[in-house]
């Protein structure tokens, strides 16, 4: 009998908003929505926006008028949708693209022989440079008289091509919702997005920690990149050439492990297992396929998995149009469209993909502990395949590694739910990176797969058309897409294109261009495809809530009462948490140095150890596991 790792809280923020009780994904079909949704979703994304705020029972504008849904609706849709989603990039949380700082390096030769200038004696550089002649001015300045040729560097700003990311709703700063000083962008979104997912549980945390082992936690997650801002990475590499010194936090800041870190020990506080595995656009799905198989190897109860990546940065931004890799002004130029809001195009006429920002977390845990706890499930994880390229001539080019661990996601699934369901109730989360090879590479797999398993008219979706390209949480974007594309029974069109590019294969799939209703019978099987730079190829079969509970409660078909009982409490908790977190209420947890554990207070003994918080202890009688060997 095999553990099934359910799906039982998820939370995140990202382009959409937030990805808890599915605001994030609403948004992205919002056209679609009913009105009474559309006014909820807009409300609550206002909120977040600070264009309102829920003062003593009521919606407030920023002039005091006080508003309802309807007028909210009416006063604010516009600049929400212009908010949110792939834009311009803003100056205010980015940069100006128009004139991106830059420093020009300039060879100069004094006019007349020599150039003479002030500063202070502190800043002199040693050695001197060859040709200065420096002389004492008093007050602590010197003179320097340069003669012959001079190497400077000069403050300036470039005009960069890239016009275009998606980014955080306008107005929304997570450094601003707790004490964030010196942290950079991508762990103050985790922060946010973990205490999201923990929050949307609708159990209190302490009491899954009462119900398990401190070693039966794990946290699984990474970026790819690690933090690059001046924060992080980007200003330890800078410092020196901008003349200043690394300071003591950017480096263990900027380590790709840190989105895990900061979670274990500012949000849940976890003493048990902790990993961060990076497989660059694949991380997501990396992360998610060690918790997976350690959920089902019973040796963790309840995994935290999670990517959290802030990209968009000129320097970022730069290398990776230098690779030719993103759309930029001019290329969009020529085809037609200057829009910022539609230049990534998966599967359509396209130029390159559009980066973003994200942070992406999700909860599981096995079977019995969430038929235990009454957690609410919303859907299941039966496993996730990862397979290598093998041989290639460009690292960052595709290979054949997609079609094994594409093909082997079929095959699972269909041995769990049945051929029928593959065919019949099953969709595609392509990775869909908006790149003219992506676009053929990708497609190639999905119908000469579509043919073997005999699957006609197969729904892809792409939301990187809607939040750009987030690099390692992508396919955290793509599965929370996926849980609310199965529960609300409609999949999210690519609305960013007039037409399916020519060279896409397509005889077997479905490339919506408009949100697509599932029907009666619903989907209940979601393919999470990823394509990672290196040759990095993942896919994750993930179940519908429908799918989750009925196989769920064939096993525990003696107890599901009970557990309709105990979930029920469990709702009436998430939907507070949802309306607060609709109110624009998202302080998040952070525990900075609350409830550390001095060593007095642990527990030891021969046969197990004991910590604080925790209703069961940590056994050390483990059986020896090589005894036909010793």
């Amino acid at each position: 009998m095999s553990i099934l790792p359910v799906i039982v809280g998820y939370g995140g923020v990202g382009p959409a908003g937030r990805s808890s009780f599915d605001q994030a994904y609403r948004r992205m079909v919002l056209e679609s929505l009913s009105p009474e949704e559309q006014q909820k979703t807009v409300a609550g994304l206002a909120c977040m926006m600070k264009l309102v705020e829920w003062h003593e029972g009521a919606y407030k504008s920023q002039d005091g008028e006080v508003l309802d849904w309807a007028q909210v609706w009416e006063r604010f849709s516009q600049r929400v949708c212009d908010g949110t989603l792939v834009r311009g990039i803003e100056e205010v949380s980015h940069y100006n693209p128009d004139a991106a700082p830059w420093q020009a390096a300039l060879n100069v030769t004094p006019a007349n022989g020599a150039v003479a200038f002030e500063l202070t004696a502190r800043d002199l550089p040693q050695p001197l440079p060859a040709g200065w002649q420096v002389s004492e001015v008093g007050d602590g300045k010197v003179r320097v008289v340069a003669s012959g040729p001079q190497s400077v560097l000069m403050g300036s700003t470039r005009n960069m091509g890239v016009k275009a990311a998606g980014q955080l709703p306008t107005g929304f700063d997570p450094g601003s919702l707790y004490s964030s000083r010196f942290q950079p962008r991508g762990l103050q979104m985790a922060i946010i997005a973990a205490t999201d997912a923990v929050r949307s549980i609708g159990v209190d945390w302490q009491v899954i920690c009462d119900a398990v082992q401190p070693d039966e936690m794990g946290v699984y997650a990474t970026s790819a990149m690690g933090q690059l801002s001046d924060e992080g990475l980007g200003g330890l590499m800078n410092s020196r050439s901008r003349g200043g010194r690394p300071t003591s936090k950017q480096v263990p800041m900027g380590l790709t492990s840190m989105p895990a870190d900061f979670v274990n020990a500012y949000v849940l506080g976890n003493l048990g297992h902790t990993e961060a595995v990076a497989g660059a656009c694949a991380s997501f799905l990396y992360n998610l396929r060690a918790a997976v198989q350690d959920i089902r190897a019973g040796i963790r109860r309840v995994a935290v998995v999670g990517c959290a990546e802030a990209p968009v940065l000129p320097d970022v931004v730069e290398g990776y149009a230098n690779m030719s890799a993103l759309a930029t002004e001019e290329k969009m130029a020529q085809l037609g469209d200057a829009d910022p809001r539609r230049y990534s195009r998966p599967f359509g006429e396209n130029a390159g993909f559009v980066i973003a920002e994200s942070a992406q977390y999700i909860v599981l845990m096995d079977d019995a502990l969430a038929v235990e706890l009454g957690a609410d499930i919303h859907g299941a994880v039966p496993d996730v395949f990862i397979d290598a390229d093998g041989v290639k001539k460009s690292i960052s080019g595709p290979g054949p590694g997609n079609y094994i661990c594409f093909g082997k996601a079929l095959s699972l699934a269909r041995s769990i739910l049945g051929l029928e369901a593959v065919q019949k109730r099953s969709f595609v989360m392509a990775h869909g990176s908006s790149t003219p090879q992506n676009r053929v590479t990708e497609s190639i797999i999905f119908d000469r797969l579509a043919e073997a398993f005999d699957i006609q008219n197969w729904p892809v979706c792409a939301v990187k058309a809607y939040l750009g390209h987030s690099l390692a949480p992508a396919s955290g974007d793509q599965l929370i897409t996926a849980l609310g594309a199965m529960r609300r029974g409609l999949i999210p069109g690519i609305k960013t294109i007039p037409s399916v590019a020519e060279d896409v294969h397509r005889q077997r799939l479905n490339i919506p261009l408009g949100d697509l209703p599932t029907g009666e019978q619903g989907m209940d099987i979601a393919f999470i495809n990823a394509k990672g730079f290196g040759g990095n190829n993942a896919t994750g079969v993930v179940f519908s809530a429908r799918a989750a509970q009925q196989m769920v409660a064939k096993r525990y078909r003696q107890g599901w009462s009970d557990y309709n009982g105990r979930v029920q409490q469990t709702r009436v908790q998430a939907l507070a948490y949802e309306t607060a977190a609709d109110r624009g209420e998202l302080a998040p947890i952070y525990r900075f140095g609350e409830g550390s554990i001095d060593d007095q207070a642990v527990g030891i003994s021969e046969s197990e150890i004991t910590i604080p918080g925790y209703g069961k202890a940590v056994p050390l009688n483990g059986a020896n596991p090589y005894s036909d060997m010793v």
